[in-house]
């Protein structure tokens, strides 16, 4: 009997044109049903970003800079297109960018990962947070909206982690910070034009930004919201507040480099170019957080490095104090500590509650879809209530023992990164950035909602430099 022989299937494989024409004809019917549908200005958007997008899909850095860039000036735009869930701009730039980073040592041409102690303490942080997530989905369900915002949450604190492995040299490290510095500075001068435009033509213009998810109507933001008092200045970040815990971390970072020998500016002439419309708009937000989180940085910069700073600070305050023109945010920074107005006595009203929350679920928290209580409520003006409020006593405590580590990892070495005058400039700036936020955090809660995605990765892109900045000093100048 003869042995029958069994030839193995063969597939046929699509050329390579082939599979680029079929690409081009999808993406030219997708082009022109966006433009029938949309206009030519959703079509002509949908053909950048299908260029740019995969242009970010080829080359880390471009994606890392991209999601820098939205964070800094759209950090609320969504796709235009409506789907299931609707992502934001971020979730898909930072969702590209860690993409091509595991395409890298899937590839192997990214191998052993540079690793820093909190890493450890970050990965515990976000498993807690997930744990507090599912258990409080017995309070309430999760809609699709939530599981947007959370996920974005876990891809921004495990941005920290990722950021130290991909900036291995200084001239990376520098780089990025620059671009942080230029696109804050783009961003202030941004809110300083909407806020000196008169409100109709400003409101028409950031109402236009609806198509991408922003807000309509009533966009404009005032003091106490009342439309007799002072405008504050929002930039394109909505909401003055979060505008000013932006312009906070960006604006101490580029403050830095006025002081240190090499800035990444190049020169301290540009760093201060680029610091004086930030201070401004930091000014013109109203934000008393920012402007007390502000002093704190700069008090930690001048403790550490620069003493004859102290002197200029307190002979700034006192003219900051009598001056005319700064009479009024003096007034409302006086009525907030006296409790006299109203923004004020309501963010005391919330601590009060959050308080309550967190005595009756001080473990775990309630998570982040609702509470089971109906006489308690998430929303709270502080980072460190929100944290406890949403994750427990323990989560927050995991917060604080990662900023703790990200600290000590620093100044462990600032012996040897104050006479790197590379690496001065980045770590001071960050440091002192962090600091700032952490006291902006006792009266704000952007940087720990999950509902400002922009300022919750802004702060842990500011973990991952710090750390970063401190483990480069181990390699060579």
């Amino acid at each position: 009997m003869s042995a029958v022989s069994i030839r193995p299937l063969r597939i046929p494989q699509p050329s390579p044109s082939l599979v680029t024409g079929l690409a081009l004809g999808f993406g030219a019917v997708l082009l022109g049903a966006l433009t029938a549908l949309g206009g030519p200005v959703l079509g002509f958007g949908a053909l950048i970003g299908m260029c740019v997008g995969a242009y970010i899909l080829l080359n880390l850095t471009a994606g890392l800079y991209a999601t820098v860039a939205i964070m800094a000036l759209i950090p609320f735009a969504t796709l235009p297109v409506k789907i299931a869930v609707t992502p934001t701009l971020i979730d898909c730039a930072i969702g590209a960018f860690i993409l091509v980073y595991l395409f890298q040592y899937m590839t192997g041409r990214r191998i052993r990962p540079r690793l820093v102690p909190a890493d450890l303490l970050i990965v515990a942080y976000m498993l807690f947070t997930t744990l507090s997530f599912v258990a409080g989905l017995g309070h309430a369900p999760p809609t699709t909206t939530v599981l947007r915002r959370f996920a974005e949450m876990q891809l921004s604190i495990a941005f920290a982690i990722i950021l130290v492995d991909v900036l291995r040299d200084v001239p990376t490290l520098r780089r990025l910070v620059l671009v942080i510095i230029v696109l804050g500075a783009a961003q202030a001068v941004i809110g300083l034009g909407l806020w000196a435009l008169n409100d109709q033509t400003a409101e028409r213009i950031l109402n236009s930004l609806g198509r991408f998810g922003y807000p309509q109507g009533g966009v404009i933001r005032y003091v106490e919201e009342n439309p007799d008092l002072a405008e504050r200045a929002i930039g394109t970040w909505v909401d003055p507040n979060a505008y000013g815990g932006f312009l906070l971390l960006v604006g101490v970072l580029c403050g830095a480099q006025i002081l240190v020998e090499r800035p990444v500016t190049g020169k301290r002439w540009i760093a201060l170019a680029l610091f004086a419309p930030i201070a401004l708009a930091i000014l013109l937000t109203q934000s008393r957080g920012a402007f007390v989180a502000i002093v704190a940085a700069a008090l930690f910069i001048a403790l550490l490095r620069y003493r004859w700073l102290i002197p200029l600070m307190i002979a700034g305050g006192v003219l900051f104090l009598v001056l005319p023109f700064t009479q009024g945010y003096v007034d409302r920074f006086l009525q907030g500590v006296n409790n006299q107005d109203l923004a004020t006595q309501m963010r005391f009203g919330e601590y009060k509650d959050s308080l309550i929350l967190i005595g009756r679920y001080p473990l775990l928290g309630v998570g982040f879809t609702g509470t089971p209580d109906r006489d308690i409520y998430l929303g709270v003006s502080s980072m460190y209530l929100t944290i406890a409020g949403t994750s427990g006593i323990s989560g927050l405590l995991l917060f604080l023992a990662i900023l703790a580590e990200t600290f000590r990892y620093g100044l462990r070495r600032w012996h040897v990164i104050r006479a790197r005058a590379d690496l001065l400039p980045v770590w001071l700036g960050s440091a002192a950035a962090l600091l700032g936020a952490l006291v902006g955090g006792v009266f704000d809660h952007f940087y720990a909602n999950i509902q400002f995605g922009g300022s919750v990765l802004l702060f842990w892109l500011f973990v991952g430099l710090a750390l970063s900045a401190a483990r480069l000093t181990g390699e060579a100048k």
